[in-house]
C-alpha cells in the first residue's frame, strides 16, 4: 500500500533542502522565498481535500483489485474503463486543486532537482572523474528478448520496473512468473525465456515512471559537465549469481572494459558509486579483476584505474530482512499489513509463490547475513543491544511455542541460515553453498587463500580490499529509521499451504511489532551491515593491507512528513539517493573535492563494532 500511495503522489512534495552542505560554501537562493511559500500554502491548504477525493478514486481501484471471480466487480471491464470518463465526474473543485497542486509542485521541484550542483558549479567544482554507477537489487529494469511464442507478445519490454511488469503480473501472472524466474538447477535462463538487463541510464534512473531512483543523482552530475562521455550506469541482471553474471552476460569483462576506456580517454582515474546490493557485486569486482584465469589485471590493476569508491548505502555484510524473505515470503512490510490487505495479497501473490520467486532468484541470495553469531550475536547477547533490553537481538528467529522441528527452539543467525537450508528444496539449498560463503577470516592467512575462492570475494569479513593505497572508500549511508533485527515465528497452520513456518503477526508488545523486533538501520540495512566494515573492519590490517583511505558520513533520517518519499533529509535506504547532502558529497568526490569531507558519526556504530568479536592478530 505504501508503494501505491507514493506511486498516486507522485514526488510531490520537494522542498529546498534544509540540510546543510556538508564543508562549507556560499548558500545560493534558487526560488524566492515567498513563491516558495506560497507554494507550500497552496499544498497544505487543498491536500485534505484533494487526498480525500482521490481517495474514492482509489479506493474503486483496490476494491477491483482484490476482488475475486465471485465478486460483483470485473477486473476485467475495468481494464477498459476511460479514466477521462473519470475525471468528468470528478467534483471539478478536486480536479482544479489536483492541477494546481501539480503545478506548484511541478515548479518547486524544477528549481530543487538541479539545486545541488548548481550550488557546487558557483563554487568551482567542475566533472573531473569519470563516474560508473552500479545500481542496487531490483532496481535495475529487466526485459524480455526472448522470441518463442509465449514471450514474443513481451518483446523488448520491461518485466521488472514499468508498467508491462504490472500488466503482466495482473492478467497473466503465470507467464510473468515463469519469465521472471531462473532455472532451478541452472541458474541460467528457462528454455525459450530470455530476460535481460536493461542498459543505460534509463536502466535504472526510474523504477516505475514517476518513482526516481537514480535520476537526482544523474541531474546534479549533468549540471557540473557530466553525460554519456563521461559517466555510465552498469547494469546488471540482479537475479544472477556473481560467477553467472559473467559466465553469462561477461559482465564483469564489460565492466573492466568501460573503466579501462574511461580513464585512456579522461586521463583520469575512474570514480565508481555503489548502491545497496551493488556494493556487494563491486566489491567481487574488485577481486575479480585482479585474479589470475579471471580479470588477469594484475594486483595494481585497481590502485592504476580507481580513484574513489563511494559506498552508498551498502549492506555489506547482508540483509538481514532478505533470511525470511526467503524461508517464509515474508517481511516487515507484509507483517504489519491489515487482514484486508493480508487476503489480497494472498490471493494475488500467496507466501509460497513468493517463496518460491525468491529462491529462483539466486543473486537475491547474495544478501543473507554475514559472519554469523561472532557479527549478530548469541542467544543472550549482541553488539548492538540497548541498556535494560527485554528481548536480544542475539535470537534471530523467537518461537514463542516450541511443538516438533519446525519451531525447534530460539535462534541465531547462524542457526537460521542452517535452519534456512535444511527447510529448502535441494536446488536452492545447492546453490547457495556453492555460491556464497557467511564465514569469518581469523588470520591473515587465511585471508590470502581466501583470495584463490571465488565464493569468497562477495564477503568482506573473508577477503581483503585491493592492494590500492590510493585508492579512497566513501561510506555514506542513513540511520535514525527502525529497521527489521529480529523475529517471532510460528508454525503454519494454514492447510493450503506448503511452508512450514511464518511469522507470528499476532504477537504485539511494546517491543514487536507484528512478530518484528526493530533496531537501527536505514529501513532495509541494519546498522552493523551498512557500518561495521567502514567504522571497524577495514580498519584491521588483514582486511586492508595497503591501509587504503576510509571515510563514513552517515546520514540521520530526518523525513519530511508531507513528502511521500522523504524529502531531501531522507535517510531512507532507496530514498537517499535524492537526499540533498548525499548528492553534493557524491559531486565533491567525483569533481576532486573528495579531501574536504569530514567523517560524520550520528549513530553508535563505533560502540558496536568495538563489540563485535573481531579482532587484530
Amino acid at each position: 500500500m505504501s508503494f501505491l500511495r507514493r506511486r498516486l503522489l507522485r514526488d510531490s512534495s520537494q522542498e529546498v533542502s534544509r540540510d546543510p552542505s556538508p564543508v562549507g560554501g556560499e548558500h545560493v537562493t534558487l526560488i524566492p522565498t515567498s513563491t516558495l511559500k506560497s507554494l507550500k500554502a497552496k499544498r497544505s491548504k487543498r491536500r485534505n481535500g484533494f487526498v480525500f477525493g482521490l481517495g474514492g478514486l482509489f479506493g474503486i481501484f483496490v476494491a477491483a483489485f482484490f476482488a475475486t471471480r465471485h465478486d460483483v466487480i470485473s477486473f476485467e471491464g475495468l481494464m477498459d474503463l476511460n479514466l477521462e470518463s473519470l475525471i468528468d465526474v470528478i467534483p471539478a473543485g478536486i480536479v482544479k486543486d489536483a492541477k494546481d497542486i501539480t503545478r506548484g509542485e511541478r515548479e518547486a521541484v524544477n528549481y530543487d532537482s538541479f539545486s545541488v550542483g548548481l550550488h557546487l558549479k558557483a563554487q568551482g567544482v567542475r566533472a573531473l572523474h569519470p563516474v560508473i554507477m552500479i545500481p542496487g537489487v531490483i532496481s535495475t529494469g529487466l526485459e524480455s528478448w526472448g522470441t518463442e511464442e509465449a514471450s514474443r507478445q513481451y518483446f523488448r519490454k520491461r518485466l521488472w520496473g514499468s508498467w508491462s511488469m504490472m500488466r503482466a503480473l495482473v492478467l497473466d501472472k503465470a507467464s510473468w512468473k515463469k519469465h521472471i524466474m531462473l532455472d532451478k538447477i541452472t541458474g541460467l535462463d528457462p528454455p525459450g525465456i530470455k530476460l535481460r538487463a536493461a542498459q543505460g541510464f534509463d536502466a535504472a534512473d526510474f523504477f516505475i515512471t514517476g518513482y526516481w531512483i537514480w535520476n537526482k543523482i544523474l541531474e546534479n552530475l549533468a549540471t557540473l559537465g557530466y553525460d554519456p562521455t563521461n559517466a555510465f550506469t552498469a547494469a546488471y541482471d540482479w537475479r544472477l549469481t556473481c560467477i553467472n553474471l559473467e559466465n553469462r552476460d561477461q559482465y564483469f569483462t564489460r565492466l573492466k572494459s568501460h573503466i579501462e576506456v574511461a580513464k585512456k580517454t579522461s586521463k583520469e582515474k575512474v570514480v565508481l558509486i555503489s548502491h545497496s546490493m551493488g556494493s556487494q557485486v563491486l566489491f567481487y569486482f574488485l577481486h575479480w579483476v585482479q585474479a589470475k584465469g579471471y580479470g588477469d589485471g594484475g594486483p595494481d590493476w585497481v590502485d592504476k584505474h580507481v580513484d574513489s569508491w563511494i559506498n552508498i548505502s551498502g549492506c555489506m555484510l547482508g540483509a538481514l530482512k532478505g533470511l525470511p524473505a526467503v524461508l517464509s515470503g515474508e517481511m516487515k512490510d507484509t507483517a504489519q499489513l491489515n487482514a484486508f490487505a493480508v487476503y489480497g495479497l494472498e490471493k494475488f501473490l500467496a507466501k509460497q509463490e513468493r517463496v518460491e520467486i525468491f529462491r529462483a532468484m539466486p543473486g537475491v541470495s547474495s544478501m543473507l547475513p554475514k559472519g554469523g553469531n561472532v557479527v549478530w550475536g548469541n542467544k543472550t547477547w549482541a553488539p548492538d543491544d540497548q541498556p535494560n533490553q527485554k528481548i536480544s537481538f542475539g535470537t534471530f528467529i523467537n518461537f514463542k511455542e516450541s511443538n516438533s522441528t519446525r519451531s525447534p527452539r530460539n535462534l541465531t543467525v547462524q542457526e537460521s541460515m542452517d535452519y534456512l537450508l535444511d527447510q529448502s528444496e535441494t536446488w536452492y539449498k545447492r546453490q547457495v553453498l556453492e555460491n556464497y560463503s557467511h564465514g569469518v577470516a581469523q588470520t591473515s592467512s587465511e585471508v590470502e587463500d581466501n583470495e584463490r575462492d571465488p565464493r569468497k570475494w562477495i564477503n568482506p569479513l573473508e577477503t581483503r580490499l585491493p592492494r590500492a593505497p590510493n585508492l579512497k572508500i566513501y561510506c555514506f549511508y542513513g540511520i535514525g529509521k527502525p529497521t527489521e533485527r529480529s523475529y517471532f515465528y510460528r508454525e503454519d497452520q494454514d492447510p493450503m499451504s506448503s511452508l512450514n513456518v511464518t511469522i507470528d503477526t499476532s504477537l504485539i508488545t511494546d517491543t514487536v511489532d507484528h512478530g518484528v523486533i526493530l533496531g537501527e538501520g536505514d529501513g532495509t540495512v541494519s546498522l552493523l551491515s551498512s557500518g561495521y566494515m567502514c567504522a571497524r573492519g577495514w580498519r584491521i590490517k588483514r582486511f586492508n593491507p595497503a591501509g587504503v583511505q576510509i571515510k563514513v558520513f552517515e546520514m540521520p533520517h530526518e523525513p519530511d512528513r508531507f513528502s511521500p518519499r522523504g524529502g531531501p533529509n531522507t535517510g531512507d535506504h532507496v530514498d537517499i539517493l535524492g537526499r540533498s547532502s548525499l548528492n553534493d558529497l557524491i559531486l565533491r568526490v567525483a569533481g576532486g573535492r573528495g579531501y574536504q569531507i569530514e567523517e560524520n558519526y550520528v549513530s553508535k556504530i563505533r560502540e558496536y563494532s568495538e563489540n563485535v568479536k573481531i579482532f587484530e592478530e
